[in-house]
């Protein structure tokens, strides 16, 4: 038996956004005519966010992953059939049961992979692509999908403008495949439940009917302090891990959550602002489908090379976070 290591490389990626753009201004219309008042003008300067793809009623969150599954797959030129595991992070499954990774594998006409969901909220894809790395390096699988999907939409209270205006939907998608030389060169996962107040949607169905609130609800100030304390923190282990620095990093890829979270982050860990992937201010916040929405947009347009070191960072309710340091 070979004794060799085994690692695990991004081959390929794809996302998918809803057909509908709403801008500010017409989000802002919208909210008026509900007697709530805001602004393209409030929106920007708090968040950085100017637009945001919203699915319409009856869009489901397995259905933006499968096609941006399809994308992943064409773009790393593997077949379906080739994959052994399928992750999906997600906080909008489309059923309690089964998992949204299953109707995903039906779809792309996949049987026999371990097909499930992760619920980290807004770090989940960066919670399943450390998994999936896990599983390859260990054997247990070869060739992997991970997937960040959310139909945000569908928990947000519309009557509440600190909140709406701050999601969108959208999935993402990565081949995550086994390799002689490491693409994943570290990760770190974190959480913190007894922060799980500042940021929740903690209703639950039960016994036929809604239990709690279901919708989503955030203490925004003390989400920031918290996101850029724990990001600094994680960042600096991360590389540390990795026997690197800050500077040999290429491509800064943050959770998409708020350009001045972002630009906060980037400046405590001296990451000149050029290298920082953003795509808050045209995606707005979509969970856990944020990072691996850049990371595809960063390679589809050249940016992202083969070679290049990426550090990606999600940090979401639970109170969740964690980083990746990857090499394309």
């Amino acid at each position: 038996m070979s004794t060799s290591a085994v690692f695990s490389r991004i081959v390929g990626s794809g996302s998918c956004l809803p057909s509908r753009a709403v801008s500010n201004d017409q989000l802002a219309a919208e909210m008026r005519s509900r007697g709530i008042e805001t602004s393209d003008d409030w929106i920007v300067e708090r968040t950085g966010i100017r637009q945001r793809y919203l699915a319409e009623r009856g869009t489901t969150t397995s259905s933006l992953a499968i096609e941006a599954s399809r994308k992943a797959l064409a773009d790393a030129g593997v077949d379906a059939s080739e994959i052994d595991l399928i992750i999906l992070a997600t906080s909008t499954p489309d059923f309690v049961f089964p998992s949204t990774a299953c109707l995903v594998q039906a779809s792309l006409g996949n049987k026999g992979a371990a097909a499930f969901d992760v619920q980290a909220v807004c770090s989940g894809f960066v919670y399943a692509l450390t998994t999936a790395d896990s599983f390859i390096r260990a054997g247990r699988a070869r060739c992997a999908l991970v997937i960040g999907a959310e139909v945000f939409s569908s928990i947000l209270d519309w009557n509440d403008r600190g909140t709406c205006v701050l999601f969108g939907d959208g999935a993402g998608a990565v081949v995550l495949r086994a390799a002689s030389e490491p693409g994943i060169e570290a990760a770190e996962l974190r959480a913190d439940g007894s922060q799980m107040h500042i940021l929740s949607a903690a209703g639950n169905v039960a016994y036929g009917q809604v239990t709690g609130d279901p919708f989503l609800r955030m203490d925004g100030q003390a989400v920031f302090k918290q996101a850029v304390t724990v990001l600094d923190r994680s960042a600096r282990s991360v590389l540390a891990q990795a026997g690197l620095s800050l500077s040999d990093v290429d491509w800064f890829i943050p959770h998409q959550a708020n350009l001045r979270i972002l630009t906060f982050l980037a400046r405590k860990l001296d990451i000149p602002l050029e290298k920082v992937v953003v795509t808050v201010d045209r995606h707005a916040n979509t969970s856990a489908a944020s990072v691996p929405l850049a990371l595809d947009v960063a390679r589809r347009d050249g940016r992202i090379q083969p070679g290049n070191r990426v550090l990606l960072q999600g940090v979401g309710g639970g109170f969740t976070w964690g980083s990746v340091l990857v090499r394309m």
